[in-house]
């Protein structure tokens, strides 16, 4: 498991700037229960770059070596650092491209991104599947509510990105938790 602690500023400054929709008087930093700037890697390299082209202007490459015998033997994922209540409504926002496709793709199908239980089974709380990315930057944005209520570090974002040998951009990885009702 790799931590990227180099992105904690970066990351933070792109999360608080995320582009969503004019929410009147709200702080949607506050509403922020993930640390976008402390991405953890595993099964594949990552390195930090530079890419004015991505909310935020940092970019985690990851260099997936192999397909993998299951789509989770490399991922990006992210601790809910935060608890989270039964019915808040949660607002789980990257940025991903495909750098480089096995074989020449010029696209991706991720097999699953979104919100899990932080421990076997992995219950999925929020998803989508799959996440097409291509060689440009796309924001994907996945929306749920909670099932029931989560401790802190009780729930995680994965990125499965073992479906191929790639490489693959991610810029910020926020999650909003906008309380119930909303």
């Amino acid at each position: 498991m790799m931590k990227l602690r180099s992105l904690a500023a970066a990351m933070l400054l792109a999360a608080a700037a995320v582009p969503l929709r004019a929410q009147a008087n709200d702080d949607l930093a506050s509403k922020i229960v993930n640390d976008p700037g402390n991405p953890q890697v595993n099964g594949a390299k990552a390195s930090l770059r530079d890419d004015a082209k991505v909310q935020g202007g940092k970019a985690l490459r990851i260099q997936v070596p192999k397909k993998g015998a299951n789509p989770w033997d490399s991922t990006a994922e992210s601790t809910l650092t935060k608890p989270v209540k039964a019915g808040d409504k949660l607002e789980l926002i990257f940025w991903a491209r495909l750098e480089k496709g096995d074989g020449g793709a010029t696209s991706s199908s991720l097999a699953f991104a979104g919100i899990q239980v932080n421990a076997a089974p992995y219950t999925s709380v929020v998803q989508q599947q799959p996440v097409e990315v291509g060689p440009e930057w796309k924001m994907v944005e996945i929306k749920g509510k909670a099932d029931r209520n989560y401790p802190a570090g009780g729930l995680k974002v994965s990125i499965h990105l073992a479906n191929a040998k790639q490489t693959i951009d991610l810029g910020p990885i926020v999650v909003l938790d906008l309380g119930p009702g909303a």
